[in-house]
């Protein structure tokens, strides 16, 4: 039920989002020492969204109905240019440990998201909790 209002379907997004970069800044941090290894990130949410939700798929609203939808997270690594080490590694630590920050904060806010749509449609539904 909940799944076809968009203000869930966003903030589900946004979490999911959330949850695979935070998997590749820990990838990242884990590879700080390996020769070679170039830092990777994930596209922005809003990038992601948007092609994945464009306007122009098509949505099911019955059972019988054909369903263009893509799934909201095909998110491709792209390899971060900054300096390397002499090694060849191009991972800085204080960079991973800011974009640990920022995903936790778009954590939040689609936790947040979603507790607040969700008091208000059970308010609308006349429950109180």
């Amino acid at each position: 039920m909940f799944d076809k209002l968009e203000i869930f379907r966003m903030a589900q997004g946004l979490a999911v989002h959330a949850s695979a970069r935070q998997a590749v800044v820990a990838r990242n941090v884990a590879n700080a020492d390996t020769p070679g290894y170039r830092a990777q990130d994930i596209a922005d949410f809003a990038t992601t969204y948007r092609q994945a939700d464009d306007g122009l798929t098509l949505r099911a609203t019955r059972a019988g109905h054909i369903s263009g939808n893509t799934p909201a997270q095909q998110a491709v690594l792209i390899a971060t240019p900054s300096e390397g080490e002499p090694n060849g590694n191009a991972v800085s630590l204080e960079d991973e440990m800011v974009k640990s920050v920022e995903t936790k904060k778009q954590h939040d806010l689609a936790l947040a998201v979603y507790r607040s749509s969700l008091g208000i449609l059970r308010t609308s539904l006349g429950r109180s909790r």
